[in-house]
């Protein structure tokens, strides 16, 4: 069997069809898996250290705004577009799929519709309640749309080709103990407290982390800190906190990395998880039982990440902390509190495990290999 994944932009687009991608290859141990995303992004780290080949496309996003740059810039994603359909065309006819699926990203959408027009089985999940641009066009050319929710179904056209299967989730974030990611970190004794606020990184969160470094100096450490600061804060980051006073080199108490690329293991290690409110992360904290305090980003459509974010706490598993009514203080407070409370922290792991459909990634690979037999 031969499959072609494409996603891209983001690890929440990518880490889903990795997921996909392992289930294939645990079923189908000779299966030929092919990736296609865009150039520039997380994708082109991501994919191939998960062993996976990658083809990308020269891509471009769309604007929302009425400007003549955005115009301007519109007319260049239609260009990107056009131009990419080509080269996925291409890449089909070489590689001879059985079934393509998009998991989000504007990469996926040449890939899909090139894959239509040759007559190519197509399917798209979609991560998050609402759908997103790229799920819209595409769930009108594609063979079935995959969801999460079964609300969801009422915003597509043909919600008889709608399957309501879960979030796809590494098989580590559900099967791996605390005690076990804890020994391969290589870390014991003092509580682990991780942060992380997507693979770009959020300027705003990053600052207040950094003014949480100096608490913790403060404090003489309490805890150990994981910190991603993503590829936009890369840069700056450091200089801000040496600034704050930390040390990085001298405090190892502090580990701050561009990104977390072993998140199931780390994830599940924490004691406290600190983050955005993404789909894909919203699973995986839910799947590994971490409790967390989640600050949902203010700058995405529909306030989607909001809404996932008030899931969790519904449940008991989850702070919800508004990124206008967040401080360092008000963190480390949560923080604090949490890491004092050891029978809390059990009830949030018991609350955020039941939320979760672990059968998500094997829903997928069933409708896979039925469009693949079709």
């Amino acid at each position: 069997m031969n499959v072609i994944l494409t996603c891209g932009g983001t690890a929440g687009h990518i880490n889903p069809a990795i997921a996909v991608a392992n289930m294939m290859k645990q079923r189908h141990p000779d299966c030929n898996i092919l990736f296609i995303g865009a150039s520039g992004h997380m994708e082109e780290k991501l994919v191939p250290q998960a062993g996976y080949e990658l083809k990308v496309l020269p891509v471009s996003g769309l604007s929302r705004q009425k400007s003549l740059a955005a115009v301007k810039k519109n007319i260049n994603a239609v260009k990107c577009v056009l131009s990419a359909v080509g080269r996925c065309k291409k890449i089909i006819r070489e590689f001879k799929p059985d079934v393509i699926i998009g998991t989000g990203g504007y990469a996926s959408f040449p890939a899909l519709y090139a894959g239509h027009q040759l007559g190519i089985p197509t399917c798209v999940h979609e991560a998050n309640a609402l759908p997103g641009l790229t799920t819209k066009l595409a769930a009108n050319i594609a063979d079935r749309v995959m969801v999460c929710f079964d609300e969801s179904r009422q915003y597509y056209k043909n919600p008889d080709k709608v399957s309501v299967v879960g979030m796809p989730i590494r098989q580590e974030f559900l099967t791996m103990t605390q005690q076990e990611a804890k020994e391969r970190l290589g870390l014991s004794g003092r509580p682990l407290v991780v942060s992380a606020f997507g693979s770009q990184g959020a300027k705003v969160m990053n600052q207040t982390m950094a003014e949480m470094f100096t608490m913790e100096k403060n404090d003489g450490f309490p805890f150990h800190h994981i910190h991603a600061v993503g590829s936009f804060g890369w840069g700056w980051m450091p200089e801000l906190v040496h600034n704050n006073g930390v040390d990085l080199e001298h405090s190892p108490e502090i580990d701050m990395r561009e990104y977390i690329y072993d998140m199931p293991e780390v994830m599940v290690a924490a004691d406290v998880f600190i983050s955005r409110a993404g789909s894909a992360t919203c699973n995986e904290i839910a799947a590994s039982g971490t409790p967390c305090i989640l600050i949902p980003s203010p700058n995405v459509t529909n306030n989607h990440q909001e809404k996932n974010a008030r899931v969790l706490e519904k449940s008991g598993g989850a702070v919800v902390v508004l990124e206008s009514e967040c401080t360092a203080e008000r963190i480390y407070s949560e923080v604090n509190a949490m890491l004092g409370d050891g029978k809390r922290r059990a009830g949030m792991e018991a609350a955020l495990k039941g939320l979760v459909k672990t059968d998500a990634t094997e829903r997928i690979c069933d409708i896979l290999e039925e469009l693949a037999k079709a």
